[in-house]
């Protein structure tokens, strides 16, 4: 699908994977250079979905990360270290 044009060197953490990305690469574009294109499911009918924009308008990439659910993957750089989670369906409202 897609392919990194220099070496990845920032570690990761993908639904208990490791994953490795180039420094300053968003979560979303990981993911793809991966080969892994939805990472999330709508609420309702439970559809999956991934990266449609990757800037920010559509909201098709919330994953979970570090515990903190709805954060959108093309908007965050990949840190060395950071969880990331699939996010299913709504979240709870605390």
């Amino acid at each position: 699908m897609f392919r990194r044009s220099e070496p990845a060197s920032v570690r990761f953490d993908f639904e208990g994977t490791e994953l490795m990305a180039r420094d300053g690469e968003t979560i979303a574009a990981a993911l793809l250079a991966a080969g892994i294109a939805s990472w999330r499911t709508t609420p309702v009918s439970g559809a999956e979905r991934g990266p449609w924009c990757l800037m920010g308008i559509c909201f098709d990439c919330l994953v979970e990360i570090d515990g903190t659910a709805n954060c959108q993957a093309c908007m965050v750089p990949v840190k060395p270290g950071m969880k990331i989670r699939r996010q299913t369906g709504a979240r709870q409202v605390a």
